[in-house]
């Protein structure tokens, strides 16, 4: 089903620019399901007060988290700042975590609060044009397609209100159910849909120049 506000073939378009950037800034690692146990059996020492536990929780699930906070505030250095404030957070916090939904996204809803905070004292995101481009083995002419494609969707990206950019950075990159974003974010469902189709759409008109067919 063609999303709201997208126009015939830009969908796709879309998401290729985002797997771009998705490829170049790092993705969280992946937990297998065997490690699930390891998980609980860590979150219930971390809970008792074992901190090489909770050291381990944090290896597992850092990345994502500076990932998250980096797409929603531009800056790389300030992703690291905040990550390590949200885990602060987390272990100040931890016996109220129940594991009725999973960690990481008990994780991600304290980050994304934490990085909504910054943007709310701050009031302005980092240059994207400042954001150096880690090197890949493409030839030049590939080179400079993708370094257009990923900074016109980082640019899209960042031009979104963070409320929205919140959902789709869960969404999108992160790739949480709808319901999964509405327990991160602690909105319902249905204002999740519409801050999805908000900033699909607005994705759209501001790729429009760099997603029409050649």
């Amino acid at each position: 089903m063609r999303q709201i506000g997208a126009l015939p073939g830009q969908a796709n378009r879309i998401k290729a620019g985002v797997s771009a950037l998705k490829e170049w800034e790092g993705k969280p690692v992946e937990n297998s399901a065997a490690s699930e146990q390891t998980e609980r059996d860590l979150i219930a020492r971390s809970q008792q007060g074992d901190k090489q536990a909770f050291g381990e929780l944090v290896l597992r699930h850092r990345q994502g988290v500076i990932n998250v906070v980096y797409r929603m505030c531009g800056d790389a250095n300030l992703a690291e700042d905040v990550a390590q404030d949200a885990f602060v957070r987390a272990w100040q916090n931890l016996r109220s975590y129940r594991p009725r939904s999973p960690f990481r996204n008990w994780v991600y809803r304290i980050a994304a609060n934490a990085a909504l905070d910054v943007l709310r004292a701050e009031k302005e995101t980092a240059d994207v044009d400042s954001l150096p481009l880690p090197a890949t083995g493409d030839g030049p002419d590939a080179l400079a397609e993708r370094n257009e494609r990923a900074e016109a969707v980082r640019r899209a990206v960042m031009a979104l209100p963070p409320s929205s950019r919140a959902a789709l950075v869960l969404r999108e990159y992160e790739g949480l159910q709808y319901q999964e974003i509405a327990d991160v974010l602690g909105i319902p469902i249905g204002t999740v849909m519409s801050r999805l189709s908000y900033a699909r759409g607005r994705m759209a008109e501001l790729l429009a120049p760099h997603l029409e067919a050649p």
